[in-house]
């Protein structure tokens, strides 16, 4: 397993104990984990943003923290919350770190995801004028999404 998912699922499992609220001390949590700090910042920045549902408050200096609060607790809420955060365009790689997350946090399964890359794929879109392939791509994704709640 990465280190990146041990971090995510530790903090993942914090979250479930402590009814969506987690605290962390970076650099504690850090070596509790066997990892540098940057890689907690990089797994909130990837994996806990706003569209995905969280909040992430923090703390500098000598009793500095992390907060993360998860702000929608059900699955149709989490999904609607990334719908209504995307915006009018969205590029492949984008769409496809979300769907990777969505899948991490277990939000939809596996097989619906490659099926949703596959429709919204460079390929797919091959016919699409370059100036709304983006556009076209973000119409198709937030109606996947939709069918998933």
């Amino acid at each position: 397993m990465k280190i990146s998912e041990l971090i995510a699922r530790e903090i993942l499992s914090m979250l479930e104990e402590q009814d969506g609220t987690a605290e962390i001390k970076r650099n504690d949590f850090a070596a509790k984990l066997g990892c540098v700090p940057s890689q907690i910042n990089y797994v909130l920045s990837s994996r806990f943003t706003t569209e995905q549902g969280y909040v992430i408050e923090s703390r500098r200096g000598g009793g500095g923290y992390v907060k993360i609060t998860r702000i929608c607790n059900d699955k149709k809420s989490q999904i609607m919350h990334i719908i209504d955060s995307l915006g009018s365009q969205i590029d492949y790689y984008s769409a496809r770190s979300i769907l990777i997350n969505l899948c991490y946090q277990e939000l939809i399964e596996q097989k619906a995801a490659s099926i949703v890359l596959a429709a919204i794929s460079d390929n797919a879109l091959k016919d699409a004028p370059l100036q709304v392939k983006d556009k076209v791509r973000a119409e198709i994704f937030k109606n996947a999404l939709l069918m998933a709640v």
